[in-house]
């Protein structure tokens, strides 16, 4: 079957979605045309914030991303608050937590996706399901796309469909595939907000634990970036939020420490040691942080402060010994190997240079050719940072069609 429209949007994610709310919001007359290669749209958007959908985050702001595009002039006008008002026009009601993420209020993310689908449903969006592109190519002042199945005509065309991040959900590299067979520059993915895989003797013994605590990105003794969270420990890899928003800086040769007890000074830790020393003095010395550290997470303290005979008791350690500790509990290093692979990965860094787009994001080499979301070199930290950028971005291509 072959079909006609004003604009052609491959993608049926929140930027894809919101781009063809937004284009028939403007325009009521534009033919508009979704094109998914899922059987449903929004497959990611449902596994998004554990499945209650972190939509965006009270305070948004440019230095939370990285890559080539500024965000601030941007963020002035498509905030937070701006972004709610249109999704509360939609149907949807929202709420921010104590970390001012915002979810619906159903805690669902389900109906994010009903208020975007049924949107497009309203304003008459025709969304084509089940449509692996096979070739996009220019043509006739336009732009055509054939499928196994139809073949698509659109005056304009929108690159939505994401990165290669969560392949199991759909991600995959096409649209930057599109895009660079189209003329335009590229810069490669990579994986973000994923587990940073590092190497040290006592990472196996810590296995399933989970601690908060400081992490630092270091980089020739310098810190690249710091986060508080809880820190997931995983086979061969560090996890959880706060270390995800590490990866989008880490590099092979970086170094994470963490700080096991960043409310508390070397001097306070000192002296709490050395009350412990007391305490527990007939007692082992893996025994010296009992009250303060998970019992394997203490064992790997010691061991890497040089500690490892656990025969010694708490009561013959030296006091170099105890300094020793204090250091290791404020700073315990993991060399960084490498980034988790993108089946890990929440996100993507790379794609469309900032370079190679206007203002509204449509192409300077290809006329009326637009990009958006994650097709675009972007990429925010956790706390529903990339959903406001994918969210935004499609609403400004939209009312440009």
């Amino acid at each position: 079957m072959k079909y006609n429209f004003d604009a052609l949007i491959t993608g049926g994610g929140a930027s894809g979605l919101m781009c063809a709310i937004a284009a028939k919001r403007h325009d009521p007359k534009l033919n508009v045309a979704v094109i998914e290669k899922n059987e449903r749209v929004g497959k990611k958007l449902l596994s998004t914030g554990n499945g209650r959908c972190n939509l965006t985050n009270m305070n948004i702001s440019s230095d939370r991303y990285c890559g080539s595009l500024n965000t601030e002039k941007l963020f002035e006008k498509y905030d937070a608050e701006y972004l709610l008002t249109v999704f509360k026009s939609l149907g949807l009601l929202t709420y921010a937590d104590s970390e001012q993420r915002v979810y619906p209020v159903s805690r669902q993310a389900s109906s994010v996706l009903d208020v975007l689908r049924f949107a497009c449903e309203r304003y008459g969006v025709e969304i084509f399901c089940g449509e692996q592109i096979k070739s996009l190519k220019r043509e006739n002042g336009g732009f055509r796309i054939k499928t196994a199945e139809n073949e698509f005509f659109g005056r304009k065309l929108v690159i939505a469909c994401g990165s290669k991040a969560a392949p199991k959900l759909g991600g995959n590299a096409s649209g930057a595939d599109y895009l660079k067979n189209l003329g335009l520059s590229i810069e490669p993915f990579k994986p973000a907000l994923c587990p940073i895989q590092v190497k040290s003797g006592v990472l196996k013994s810590l296995k399933g634990l989970r601690a908060a605590g400081m992490v630092s990105l270091l980089r020739n003794g310098r810190a690249v970036k710091e986060e508080k969270g809880e820190i997931q420990f995983a086979d061969g890899a560090l996890s959880g939020i706060c270390v995800f928003n590490l990866s989008l800086y880490a590099k092979s040769g970086d170094i994470i420490s963490i700080d096991l007890l960043p409310d508390y000074s070397e001097k306070e830790i000192y002296n709490i040691l050395k009350k412990n020393k007391e305490l527990f003095a007939k007692q082992t010395s893996d025994n010296l942080f009992t009250g303060i550290l998970q019992k394997r997470l203490a064992q790997a303290v010691m061991k890497q402060s040089g500690t490892s005979d656990f025969s010694l008791t708490c009561g013959e350690l030296t006091d170099e010994q105890i300094k020793k500790a204090v250091k290791e509990v404020k700073g315990i290093d993991f060399p960084v190997t490498q980034l988790s692979g993108f089946e890990q990965a929440q996100c993507a860094k790379g794609g469309v240079r900032a370079s190679e787009l206007t203002e509204s994001f449509e192409s300077r080499r290809v006329k009326n050719l637009f990009v958006c979301g994650e097709a675009v070199d972007i990429c925010g930290e956790c706390g529903g940072f990339n959903l406001h950028f994918a969210f935004v971005s499609g609403m400004i291509v939209g009312e440009q069609l």
